[in-house]
């Protein structure tokens, strides 16, 4: 995930990337710009995911910034003081305005709109646990299936290794691409990963993956995923 910051005022812009990094503990890379001319040329070459835009850069207009590139691919979260502007911001299809002083607090709420909106779109592709106070990246790509464990999470992956994870199940489905899907309140499977569906009989189901672990199914996600899926099989 790439963040542009344009603020003209070094101080607050060094602030905004300590607090960002303090909203969003998984990474992220963050850039910052303090001129108009020097944020438009990046933009214009290597957008970013998301900007944070200041509205007044040393005299010149933020907006002119969205303005000049019409089809930016990237999300805005205006960060400025000019409350008087909000709906000018909104009419350019900013994500959210943050007026002006603010708290980590109100940065959180506007970061998670975009978050859940990126993760939605591209899916995260890296679950970033701490492990003896440093951090690891693991792939999702090497994940098998996750199970919960009250506020955290186990990823069991490919080689057979399990990883504590700090999130709910809830959280980490919000970031996971679309082929992970939540079988059971307490799993979420990657749907490679699935070799055939067990019917048991008297509402009760499960999944065989690919290495034969198997993982439980409720009746409620088999009717929603599986109803029409022919490597179910019977088992009575």
């Amino acid at each position: 995930m790439k963040i542009s910051i344009i603020e003209d005022e070094k101080v607050a812009a060094r602030r905004l990337k300590r607090m960002i990094e303090n909203a969003l503990p998984d990474g992220c890379e963050i850039s910052l710009f303090t001129t108009f001319e020097d944020a438009l040329e990046h933009l214009q070459i290597t957008p970013p995911d998301l900007i944070m835009l200041d509205l007044n850069l040393d005299g010149d207009d933020g907006f002119s910034i969205l303005q000049q590139l019409p089809d930016h691919p990237f999300q805005t979260i205006v960060v400025s003081a000019n409350t008087d502007r909000a709906i000018e911001a909104f009419e350019l299809g900013i994500l959210d305005f943050i007026p002006k002083p603010f708290d980590e607090e109100r940065l959180q709420r506007a970061l998670n709109r975009f978050t859940g909106r990126y993760n939605r779109i591209n899916g995260a592709t890296t679950l970033v646990i701490k492990n003896q106070g440093r951090r690891q990246f693991i792939p999702v790509t090497d994940i098998k299936y996750i199970s919960g464990a009250g506020d955290y999470a186990e990823l069991h992956l490919a080689d057979g290794s399990l990883h504590l994870y700090n999130k709910s199940l809830e959280k980490i489905t919000e970031q996971l691409p679309e082929q992970f899907v939540r079988v059971h309140k307490s799993y979420i499977v990657d749907r490679k990963e699935i070799a055939e569906v067990l019917v048991h009989g008297a509402g009760k189901y499960s999944i065989r993956l690919n290495d034969n672990t198997t993982v439980p199914l409720s009746r409620a996600r088999y009717k929603d995923l599986f109803t029409d899926d022919q490597t179910a099989t019977e088992d009575f």
